[in-house]
């Protein structure tokens, strides 16, 4: 049956994909903002905690960020703009941290730098590292890859062609840097700092973690839902939340860069320097290793007795974690990260058939439904979905934490097939539509071929995502449906260190395979494709 331009089918499968996102999205906001008409949000507001712990995740999350993207910022330059040795080996591993929760870095640092950390006892450190700056060092972990990717990104496909005259010229470098470089890179850099400082901001697993009595926003909404069952509280404190995340998201919506760009970039073209390259290997040598230390102390931790008391070697601990339920947990995160690959991937996708490739009011409108999810944390979605959804079928069961997963990381998937499907050829439906060839058929043998790169990328983007994240299914989990990474909070409030660490190894090990089976179809798909021309 072909639906042919925005007509035929299409205009009823938008219909039923706007309810579904209505219904899954808008909706449980709504009644989430509407909670809160019954409390007295000025209490809550003036309240000493709220205050301090606004206070607390400003100056946290600020402090995370500007340290994030500075370290980032030269681990791009290395990557991207110099000739060192194994660039895509560090490019690699400075992704790693993004496969873990974010509270596995929370506790990696209290592994390395707490009161009996490993570091700590080492070097005889006099403080540990709890408080404050504990939680800008976890989350300058945690938002590290994200703020690398972006930077890396928009030094690879700046335009080196100006640098290029304005070196034949005789322009310094340092005008170059104010000419050229500066007015490029404001406003990415700027979308970049959003996106960094929210991503920090949202979070509650560092600072649960390893802040002590440094209170956050996250934290405190956790402990209000969680530990009081206080939803109306926990409602105006999420609202709260949802700010830097909006702000964030109307800069991206209403700040593009709308430059016409119909010429090919030329890639700035890089010279061999030893001194640059040699410096620029060790700074990323450093940088992999301070990433790579949680990592190793997780592993040293699971297969040792009783640190630090018992460092013998031994297998105990990880049997008396797959006793305690992580096998079960695990095949219970498996399963949500499938049904969310499968689900995500095909409603991302199939929404961004429509508005990439029919124009209309009613495109538009699902466009900015479907990156809505961008402005929503974590936590705010998943205290949304307790109010709206509790009493219905879904709840308490592996589809409802399925549902939440798909809508939490929807946007970035849906813009990866968005930006593929609007740079092929506008015209293949209209053609379609003059051969008689139905728009189905053409996203089957056309479009889905064009694109299944992209595809494979969204399918990894919601497994890794589902398997490590800990913010919307918090709320949402039961001993039924629970996902192994929240038991890593789970054994570290028993002190059972050597569990936590052998979980996040369990974690970040799933979603290496992952990673790699996909690397692997990419390359045999690309390798097909060249033999078979």
């Amino acid at each position: 049956m072909a639906f042919r331009g925005s007509g035929g089918l299409g205009v009823p499968v938008k219909l039923v994909l706007g309810v579904f996102l209505t219904f899954s999205l808008i909706l449980p906001l709504a009644g989430m903002l509407y909670n809160m008409s019954g409390t007295d949000m000025a209490s809550v507001v003036s309240s000493p905690r709220f205050r301090e712990a606004l206070v607390h995740s400003v100056i946290s999350a600020g402090t995370g960020t500007v340290i994030s993207i500075v370290f980032a910022w030269f681990f791009a330059l290395a990557v991207v703009r110099s000739k060192m040795p194994f660039r895509t080996i560090f490019a690699v591993l400075g992704t790693v941290p993004m496969l873990i929760p974010s509270i596995s870095h929370g506790m990696g640092l209290v592994l390395l730098l707490g009161s009996n950390g490993v570091l700590t006892r080492f070097l005889g450190l006099p403080h540990p590292i709890y408080g404050f700056w504990g939680i800008a060092a976890g989350s300058v972990l945690y938002a590290f890859p994200v703020a690398f990717l972006m930077l890396a990104d928009i030094l690879t496909y700046e335009d080196g062609s100006p640098y290029e005259a304005a070196t034949v010229l005789g322009i310094p470098r340092i005008r170059q840097f104010l000419s050229i470089t500066f007015p490029y890179l404001r406003k990415p850099l700027i979308s970049v700092v959003f996106a960094v400082f929210t991503l920090i901001f949202t979070d509650y697993g560092v600072p649960l973690m390893i802040g002590g009595r440094y209170t956050t926003l996250p934290v405190l909404m956790y402990q209000e839902v969680i530990g009081l069952l206080n939803f109306n509280r926990g409602s105006v404190i999420g609202s709260f939340l949802l700010i830097p995340a909006l702000g964030a998201f109307l800069f991206d919506v209403f700040n593009k860069d709308r430059g016409n760009q119909n010429f090919t970039a030329q890639e700035k073209a890089l010279s061999g320097k030893p001194l640059r390259d040699g410096l620029a290997m060790s700074y990323c040598i450093i940088v992999c290793s301070v990433i790579a230390s949680p990592l190793a102390v997780f592993a040293f931790l699971s297969i040792i007795n009783k640190y630090p008391t018992d460092m013998s070697f031994s297998f105990a601990n990880i049997l008396r974690t797959m006793d305690l339920g992580a096998g079960r947990y695990l095949i219970n995160s498996i399963s949500i990260a499938l049904g969310v690959s499968v689900l995500g991937t095909i409603l991302s996708y199939t929404i961004a058939c429509f508005t990439a490739r029919t124009p209309g009011k009613s495109s538009k409108a699902l466009h900015l439904i479907s990156i809505t999810s961008l402005a929503v944390p974590g936590l705010v979605l998943g205290i949304s979905y307790v109010l709206f959804f509790k009493g219905s079928i879904l709840y308490g069961g592996i589809g409802m934490l399925i549902l939440v997963n798909t809508i939490h990381f929807l946007a970035s998937p849906y813009l990866l097939a968005y930006n593929s499907l609007g740079k092929l050829n506008p015209h293949l439906e209209d053609v379609g539509q003059t051969l008689g060839v139905g728009r189905f058929f053409i996203i089957r043998d056309v479009l889905i071929p064009q694109t299944r790169q992209t595809i494979l990328e969204m399918a990894s983007y919601f497994f890794v995502n589902s398997m490590m994240t800990i913010s919307a299914v918090s709320f949402l989990s039961t001993v039924r449906n629970k996902p192994v990474s929240l038991m890593i909070n789970q054994f570290e409030a028993q002190l059972f260190l050597e569990g936590a660490a052998f979980v996040s190894i369990l974690i970040l090990g799933c979603n290496l395979t992952v990673k790699l089976i996909v690397y692997l179809i990419k390359r045999f798909t690309v390798e097909s494709f060249t033999a078979s021309i």
